[in-house]
C-alpha cells in the first residue's frame, strides 16, 4: 500500500465520494474531513467537523501529504445568505492558513464554472484564462466562490502549492445529497417542471472530474486554473437525451428569460420570508442561464491528460442510479425499463 495520505474535505459529497473511491483504488490512505451528519465509508480515516474550525482543520492535516479541498455549500439558495460566505470563502481561508503551517506537497482547490461565465456570445466558449470581477457574480453563492478562488490564487502567489480546478456540471451515479444538477434532472424525470428556460451549459462525467483532481495534483502547475468539463449542450438537447433514454415525455414548452426571472424572484421571496424552505425556482440559477455557459477544457486535456468519456453514458448511469434508489416516481415504459435493468445487472456482474 502507498504510504501517501491524502485529505479530502467534503469527501461525502458527489464529486468527493468518487474522488475518495479513486484514491483508495490507487492504494492511498484517505482521510476525510466532513460534517457529522454526512455518511462515509468505513474504510477511510474520518475527522468530523467544519472547515471553518481551525482546530478541526489542524487535526485533519496532521500527517497529510496532499489536500483536496472540495468542501463547500453547493446550493444556490440558503436561508441565511451569510452561510455562503462563512463556508465557501472563510472556510477556504482557514484551510489555506492551516496548510501554510504544514509540509504539504500540493493543494487542489475545487472552484466552479459558475463564476467564470459572463455576457458571452452564443457559441463562444469560456477557457481557463478568463478573468471576472466580483460585480459580475449573479448571487451570494457565486460571490462566495469567486472570493474563495481569489484566495486560492493569492495563496499560490505567496508560495503555497495550490492548483485550481473548476468542474462544470457533473453527471453520473451516486449523488446521495442531490446537488442542483441532479435535482434539475430528477425534477424533469418526475414531471415537476412543466416548462423550461432553454440555456447552454457544459456537462461532464463526475468520475472524470474525480480523476481530474488527481491528475491536477500530479501534473498541474501551481497557481493555474483548469476547467474540468466535456460536452456543451442546450437544455433542450439534454431533455431530448433523457426522453430517448427513458421513454418518458419531457416538457416541450419554453419560457422566456423575463418570465423565469420573475418566477425566480417571487419563489425566493416566498422561501426567504414565508416557507423558509428551498424555492421551486432559483434566482441565481435563472441569472446564470441568461447567457450560454459553454466551456473549453482543452488546457486540462492537454496538460493533465483529463479524460473525455461519454456524457450521454454518464447520464444513463445517473438515471439508472436514480431508478435503483427509488427516486424516479414515474414508471418507465416497459422496453426502456427492461433495457436499463439489463444494463444495471450486467454492470453489477462485471464489476464483481
Amino acid at each position: 500500500m502507498s504510504s501517501r495520505r491524502s485529505l479530502v474535505t467534503g469527501g461525502g459529497g458527489f464529486i468527493g465520494s468518487h474522488l475518495v473511491k479513486l484514491l483508495q483504488e490507487n492504494d492511498e490512505i484517505v482521510r476525510v474531513l466532513e460534517l457529522p451528519d454526512v455518511p462515509l465509508p468505513a474504510t477511510v480515516e474520518v475527522v468530523r467537523g467544519s472547515i471553518c474550525d481551525a482546530d478541526v482543520v489542524r487535526k485533519a492535516l496532521k500527517g497529510v501529504q496532499r489536500v483536496y479541498h472540495l468542501a463547500a455549500n453547493p446550493n444556490l439558495w440558503t436561508l441565511r445568505k451569510s452561510d455562503f460566505n462563512l463556508v465557501n470563502f472563510e472556510g477556504t481561508q482557514t484551510i489555506f492558513a492551516e496548510v501554510a503551517k504544514h509540509d504539504i506537497e500540493v493543494v487542489v482547490y475545487t472552484s466552479t464554472e459558475s463564476i467564470l461565465t459572463g455576457k458571452a456570445r452564443r457559441n463562444w466558449q469560456v477557457n481557463a484564462s478568463v478573468e471576472r470581477t466580483l460585480s459580475e457574480m449573479p448571487g451570494p453563492y457565486c460571490r462566495s466562490k469567486f472570493l474563495a478562488e481569489q484566495a486560492a490564487f493569492k495563496a499560490a502567489e505567496k508560495g503555497l502549492p495550490v492548483v485550481i480546478v473548476a468542474p462544470t456540471l457533473p453527471v453520473g451515479p451516486g449523488d446521495r445529497l442531490i446537488t442542483p444538477p441532479t435535482r434539475m434532472i430528477l425534477d424533469f424525470l418526475n414531471s415537476k417542471t412543466p416548462a423550461y428556460l432553454d440555456c447552454g451549459f457544459n456537462m461532464v462525467d463526475v468520475r472524470d472530474v474525480a480523476k481530474g483532481h488527481i491528475l491536477a495534483a500530479e501534473h498541474g502547475r501551481v497557481g493555474e486554473r483548469y476547467i474540468l468539463g466535456n460536452e456543451n449542450l442546450t437544455l433542450g438537447e439534454l431533455l431530448h437525451w433523457i426522453e430517448e433514454i427513458t421513454g418518458l415525455s419531457m416538457p416541450k414548452q419554453r419560457i422566456p428569460y423575463w418570465l423565469a426571472l420573475v418566477a425566480g424572484a417571487i419563489s425566493e421571496f416566498i422561501a426567504d420570508y414565508v416557507t423558509h424552505r428551498p424555492p421551486r425556482a432559483l434566482l441565481t440559477g435563472v441569472r446564470l442561464a441568461r447567457y450560454p455557459m459553454f466551456f473549453d477544457s482543452e488546457k486540462a486535456v492537454r496538460e493533465l491528460g483529463f479524460p473525455q468519456n461519454s456524457v450521454r453514458q454518464a447520464l444513463v448511469d445517473e438515471i439508472e442510479w436514480l431508478l435503483s434508489n427509488g427516486l424516479i416516481m414515474r414508471s418507465l415504459p416497459f422496453p426502456h425499463r427492461r433495457r436499463m435493468l439489463y444494463r444495471s445487472l450486467k454492470a453489477g456482474f462485471t464489476n464483481k
